[in-house]
């Protein structure tokens, strides 16, 4: 029976959450700090969780939103099917076990006291390269098969000692294994800071109360975005959005929902999207439980812990086999970075019409993936390389969006150049934001980004972005922001590419990524 939070002491329990949130965000400092990659030193693309011995959330760090849903089913995924002792840790990156896409490595260590699992903790790290058809693991593909490699729940450690054997398994189905390597130690490295911490709260506080608090917290969570729910008018609000293309085919692909308020409860329908496709925008069922946790935790205006109580009044309706609840062996690579970010669009666009004052025009709605790959003669070695570049944020009713930033299901940052060209045989030409490309309105959308990247070596590259055929849409009369566009220069010729593409570039061949803008809010 839960306890009636008026029960709670109030300081005890900002306390408790603060451990919680606390203990999460240093398990992303150690993660980012002694990485390895670009990716996840420097753009930050992992999140940090705590959980309890179920599996739930009981917080996550201010990492990557897209994370929040799929995180416990990958915990979950881990308790069901390995015998977890006192010093093991799991890995995971099945996209059908909980996982988001493949290059998503999940590590997940459980935290024993007194002889019995208590709590989780667990880290979720984007890897520059998991093999797969071409470097960066982000490939054009029709099947998961040809994403990378796949990895079921498995120990990589047991009882405190790494499994040398399914290392070399993992670095030998890889195009850069010392790097991922190091960044496999890091995600061991912020586990082990999880668990250290969580036994300071228990030596300090006791086991008894941390275990309360840690039921108290999912509680107050949901009990704040069920008010929330409420204060919405209760009624039917739908809306509809379209991805570009799958990347295999030219059809444009449906992503549409329901949202249906009643009370303190909100049903959430996608049924009228599209069929699962043939290309990798296919969407898991996780993946789409992420981005409506995201969208209506937005909507709580409080300071809150991500937990698995926000799932509580809602209800999420994907039939299987649709582009947001999609069916192994879908490709899916896409569908965490590009999909995620439609679902998004769609849900704020029909909430929009119950609350017209509080949602914001659409943000630029892609990551614009870059994965570039080759051989660096200099060092002497494979490199993969991977990286999103952000755009134009949405106007609001409170004002103009901001520009050249990632928004919604991604919040990781752009690459710093300095960076980039010390990592990769390139250097970039041009780093500035798109003047213009924001959508006008009373409040302005905000700019995207222009980044010409010249590669000095032959390389394999592969984008995978949207917004290049369907604006970002304005909203109470404000004008859609610009599409986004993929050139390349070679030979003197300027070559308009799609959306998603693979090429082969040579060196002194120039990829210019303009991204899209944010839409405009209001007439201008």
């Amino acid at each position: 029976m839960r306890r009636p939070l008026r029960a709670v002491d109030a300081i005890e329990l900002e306390i408790f959450k603060n451990i919680f949130v606390s203990i999460a965000e240093e398990m992303g400092a150690v993660l980012g700090r002694t990485a390895l990659s670009p990716n996840i030193k420097e753009r930050k693309d992992f999140s940090c969780a705590v959980f309890n011995r179920s599996g739930e959330t009981l917080a996550q760090g201010s990492h990557i939103p897209v994370h929040l849903g799929a995180m416990p089913l990958s915990v979950q995924a881990a308790l069901a099917s390995l015998d977890l002792e006192e010093g093991d840790l799991a890995l995971v990156n099945d996209p059908y076990r909980g996982g988001t896409h493949l290059p998503d490595i999940t590590a997940i260590a459980p935290v024993f006291f007194g002889g019995r699992l208590r709590f989780f903790v667990a880290n979720r790290a984007h890897h520059s390269d998991v093999g797969g058809m071409t470097p960066g693991s982000m490939p054009l593909a029709t099947e998961i098969f040809q994403e990378g490699l796949i990895i079921p729940p498995l120990k990589l450690a047991r009882r405190g000692r790494i499994d040398d054997d399914v290392l070399r398994l993992i670095l030998a189905n890889v195009r850069t294994p010392e790097e991922r390597r190091g960044d496999l130690l890091a995600q061991i490295a912020a586990c082990e800071k999880g668990r250290s911490r969580i036994a300071e709260a228990v030596e300090k506080f006791g086991l008894g109360r941390v275990d309360r608090y840690a039921s108290i917290i999912q509680n107050y969570t949901e009990s704040y975005l069920r008010r929330t729910i409420r204060d919405i008018p209760d009624g039917d609000y739908a809306a509809a959005d379209f991805l570009d293309d799958d990347g295999i085919g030219d059809d444009p692909v449906r992503v549409a929902v329901e949202i249906r308020i009643r009370g303190g409860q909100a049903t959430v329908d996608f049924s009228a999207s599209s069929p699962q496709v043939l290309g990798g925008v296919n969407a898991n069922d996780a993946v789409t439980a992420s981005a409506v946790l995201y969208v209506f935790r937005s909507l709580i205006e409080e300071d809150i812990p991500f937990n698995t109580g926000l799932l509580r009044p809602l209800r999420i309706v994907a039939p299987p086999g649709l582009v947001v609840s999609a069916q192994f062996p879908a490709a899916t690579a896409a569908g965490n970075v590009e999909t995620s970010q439609r679902i998004v669009d769609v849900l704020l666009r029909a909430l929009a019409k119950a609350m017209p004052n509080r949602i914001p025009a659409a943000s630029s709605g892609t990551m614009n993936n870059i994965a570039i790959g080759g051989f660096d003669p200099l060092r002497r070695r494979p490199f993969a390389y991977y990286e999103t570049i952000g755009g134009g944020m949405g106007a609001s009713n409170s004002g103009d969006g901001l520009s050249g930033v990632h928004t919604h299901m991604t919040n990781s940052l752009n690459t710093p150049l300095e960076a980039l060209e010390n990592y990769l045989p390139l250097r970039i030409r041009r780093y500035a934001l798109r003047r213009g490309s924001g959508g006008a309105g009373r409040s302005r959308g905000g700019d995207g980004i222009v980044r010409e990247y010249e590669f000095s070596v032959p390389a394999r590259v592969t984008i995978m972005s949207e917004r290049r055929k369907f604006a970002p849409y304005g909203l109470r009369g404000g004008q859609p922001g610009a599409v986004g566009r993929n050139i390349l220069l070679s030979d003197g010729k300027r070559l308009v590419l799609k959306s998603k593409a693979n090429l082969t570039v040579k060196p002194g061949d120039i990829l210019r990524i303009e991204t899209p803008g944010g839409g405009g809010y209001g007439r201008p």
